[in-house]
């Protein structure tokens, strides 16, 4: 039912338009493209080295100027874990408990998997693997892959989306994406650690969403 209610939220589309956004928008189709995109991510990955084109995708982002900064940061905390907990209140304050509970989840339980998938692949931070670095504010520290804000802001603003007007869809649509490059351009991750971490939000934000509904329909029964 939220799958359709999206894409009647998208405006005028096509039949088969509306047919391809029901699917994607469908959890067990977000499920399977996070896991498929997260596997994808950690075995391209390596310890020693970073192949040419994320090299070249991490300068051009890396280098944009100092002035950056201080909107970079601002966007940046839409990622970090105290978004968690303001999301979820924001929700249940706008009398969404049932949203609220998924951003609760899902947020939350983005953030410990990236702590774990971290210690699995064991990828270092690009200051270990490239010279020249720019490090913008607060060292990040511990393993690289995947990036724990880029997950938490697809998992927050995947949840939110089909309860969000047009005006509001664009802003989180807009956001999602620049939290991960806010994260390339403090020199606290390469493009396939934050690649990495969006197909895990996306995961367990469907993950979350199916459990989250089936909670509440027994409750409802």
């Amino acid at each position: 039912m939220r799958a359709r209610s999206l894409v009647l939220m998208m405006g005028p589309v096509s039949k088969h338009e509306r047919a391809l956004l029901a699917v994607l928008a469908a959890p067990r189709v977000q499920l399977g493209v996070g896991v498929a995109a997260l596997l994808a991510t950690a075995g391209a990955v390596r310890h020693d080295r970073v192949g040419p084109w994320e090299t070249w995708a991490f300068r051009a982002v890396n280098g944009l100027p100092d002035s950056v900064y201080p909107p970079a940061w601002a966007v940046m905390q839409l990622g970090a874990f105290g978004a968690i907990p303001a999301a979820a209140a924001a929700a249940w304050q706008a009398g969404e408990g049932e949203l609220a509970g998924r951003l609760l989840v899902g947020g939350t339980g983005t953030w410990a998997l990236a702590k774990a998938v971290k210690q699995i692949v064991r990828r270092p931070r690009p200051v270990t693997l490239l010279p020249g670095i720019r490090r913008r504010g607060r060292d990040a520290s511990g393993l690289g892959y995947l990036s724990g804000h880029a997950g938490v802001a697809v998992a927050l603003g995947a949840a939110a989306l089909p309860r969000l007007g047009p005006g509001g869809r664009a802003l989180a649509l807009t956001a999602i994406p620049l939290v991960g490059l806010t994260r390339v351009y403090v020199g606290a991750h390469f493009p396939l650690d934050v690649a990495g971490g969006a197909a895990l939000g996306l995961a367990v934000n469907a993950a979350a969403g199916m459990a989250v509904s089936r909670c509440s329909a027994r409750h409802r029964g």
